[in-house]
């Protein structure tokens, strides 16, 4: 055979193939009424045929249906599968769509103008393409109706996922914590917004790709709750449900004793001191006998216009090959709070979440570049 010999007899065998398939379904939807099978004590003619064939059951359960749905609602798609005008796979989306149509919305005359549309359609598109049109059927023939249809979807599927609503977590006692959640599409569109404004790809040398990968969403999940305003969190017994971390004097003038959270856990000193310079947590600074030296807040941090000024001044995170904007940067004092250090503008730069951790981290040591920016180079 040459090619395009070869080329017909595939279509035809093609053809054959939806033709057969058609005969099939007619003899299972004969089958069920003449109950074939029910001599040996099959359970159902199509539970029957699949052990005779060896097919799975769930793949003749599904024959059955569609041929019992053809036969009792759809004989003009039937006909079509007859005459090899539609595929079996087309035949299958072409009744799914139909019989989604809302009754109370449409009548006879819209369903069978909806089986008309899609058989003219299957021409034309295959099935993924015609599944695509046959979700968007009442727009093409009612658009009045669609639009109901849609609001009272929507109403029904948003109402299901706020029901359906769960969030747990649970901490490893390895320091991180794992959870699951389930939340509805607007919330999770808004989560997702805001991780991405943190997580974008820019020129770092840590972002080589320019979709965020899950350990980069997962730190900028972490930037995200580290930087909410406090006064957006809300407040319980008239306190702002706001992380307390509670150190020594030593240890916020370098010491490397871990420090405490209000809820028992502990944080490397190094953490503790990055989070002191964060306006939303709360460093409670103990000297002598656990004695609380200093609850600090406002006036060890800088305030809204000084940061507004960093950000014009520095116009994002101040480390040299890093450009995170001002928006994405916390605001670090180059001489720690702990050892006399001033807050204001002179001492006071952009760090990014990342850097600003390093910064912290007794393993690394901070060098000013003659151009005002900032490297780090490791301890030996």
């Amino acid at each position: 055979m040459s090619a395009s010999e070869t080329g017909a007899a595939l279509v035809e065998v093609t053809r054959l193939a939806a033709q057969v398939a058609q005969l099939q379904l007619r003899l299972l939807g004969h089958a069920d009424r003449v109950q074939v099978g029910s001599e040996v004590g099959a359970t159902s003619p199509a539970n029957w045929l699949a052990h005779q064939t060896k097919t799975t059951r769930p793949a003749v359960h599904r024959a059955a249906r569609l041929a019992k749905r053809l036969d009792e609602a759809h004989p003009e798609v039937d006909t079509a599968l007859a005459d090899a005008a539609v595929t079996l796979d087309q035949a299958q989306v072409i009744v799914d769509a139909v019989d989604a149509l809302p009754g109370d919305l449409c009548g006879a005359d819209t369903v069978d103008q909806a089986k008309a549309f899609l058989l003219e359609e299957a021409r034309h598109h295959d099935a993924k393409a015609l599944r695509i049109l046959g979700r968007r059927l009442l727009d093409v023939l009612d658009p009045e109706a669609a639009d109901a249809e849609e609001a009272r979807r929507l109403e029904a599927e948003e109402a299901d996922a706020r029901a359906r609503a769960s969030f747990t977590m649970s901490d490893d006692g390895h320091g991180s914590c794992h959870g699951r959640f389930t939340i509805p599409s607007l919330h999770g569109a808004m989560l997702r917004k805001a991780l991405m404004a943190f997580a974008a790809p820019k020129r770092n040398p840590d972002l080589d790709s320019s979709t965020p990968s899950r350990h980069r969403m997962g730190l900028a999940f972490c930037e995200y709750l580290e930087s909410r305003p406090e006064h957006t969190v809300p407040s319980a017994g008239g306190v702002a449900a706001t992380v307390v971390v509670t150190m020594t004097i030593e240890v916020l003038m370098g010491g490397l004793q871990a420090a405490g959270l209000c809820d028992g856990s502990k944080i490397s000193a190094g953490e503790a001191r990055r989070l002191a310079c964060t306006a939303g947590i709360i460093p409670v600074v103990l000297g002598g006998p656990s004695e609380p030296l200093d609850v600090g807040r406002q006036r060890r941090f800088h305030t809204k216009p000084m940061r507004i000024a960093m950000g014009i001044r520095d116009g994002g995170c101040t480390v040299v090959g890093c450009d995170r904007q001002p928006a994405l940067c916390q605001a670090h004092h180059d001489i720690p709070w702990g050892s006399g250090g001033d807050t204001n503008l002179v001492t006071g730069r952009l760090l990014c979440q990342r850097h600003h951790t390093l910064a912290h981290d007794h393993r690394f040591q901070t060098k000013t570049t003659p151009g005002g920016k900032v490297a780090f180079t490791r301890r030996t």
